[in-house]
């Protein structure tokens, strides 16, 4: 029977909801689309889901290949999540996305790369590897990603629904909600890491 968690699978949800911010993209979506360029919702979604789940076990391997400890990453995942959750409150641009894509199509660059899965979701899937189970990450990254295609697939919608100070209000409550995680990733994996360096050291 599958280790299922609801909890965790929320847990997961809305930490990858806050670093992928589909709706506070929506802007950029539709400037994309103003100039001429095209998105393929079902194509994004589906490429997110395959570099998502991919690095998701490849990035440990790549850790231990390097011989460096989850809950390290872990603790520098937290920071960069807490770096990324006061730029969503205070606006400051930290990680700037550079759009100058080729080609007609955005679906791979920008859209998959680097909003969807870019650093920070990178970082996220490898640091809640250290907390929850890799079903329920999975399942959440599944589910983040349905929502990505219906915005993308309906934009004008989902434009009209949130307006701009609905998106600008979106993001601040989750770039609280993210920080809040990123405090207590930080708290309960400092600690395994002392640990295990302290009885390295003895």
């Amino acid at each position: 029977m599958l280790p299922i968690n609801i909890l965790e699978i929320i847990s997961v949800f809305i930490v990858l909801f806050s670093i992928i911010d589909v709706t506070g993209a929506v802007p950029i979506f539709l400037n994309l689309k103003s100039q001429g360029r095209t998105i393929h919702p079902e194509k994004a979604a589906f490429y997110s889901f395959i570099v998502l789940t991919v690095f998701l076990f490849v990035g440990e391997w790549i850790l231990k290949l390097f011989q460096v400890d989850i809950s390290a990453f872990a603790v520098a995942g937290g920071i960069v999540l807490l770096i990324l959750s006061i730029e969503m409150i205070f606006g400051v641009e930290i990680f700037k996305n550079d759009s100058a894509a080729t080609g007609n199509s955005s679906t791979l660059f920008p859209v998959v790369f680097p909003l969807i899965a870019g650093p920070g979701s990178f970082t996220t899937l490898l640091s809640m590897r250290a907390e929850y189970n890799v079903i329920n990450i999975i399942i959440a990254v599944v589910l983040n990603l349905i929502i990505v295609y219906l915005v993308l697939r309906y934009l004008g919608f989902v434009k009209k629904l949130l307006g701009e100070s609905g998106a600008y209000i979106l993001r601040k409550f989750f770039g609280v909600i993210l920080m809040a995680i990123s405090v207590k990733l930080l708290t309960s994996n400092m600690s395994a890491l002392i640990e295990t360096v302290s009885g390295a050291g003895m």
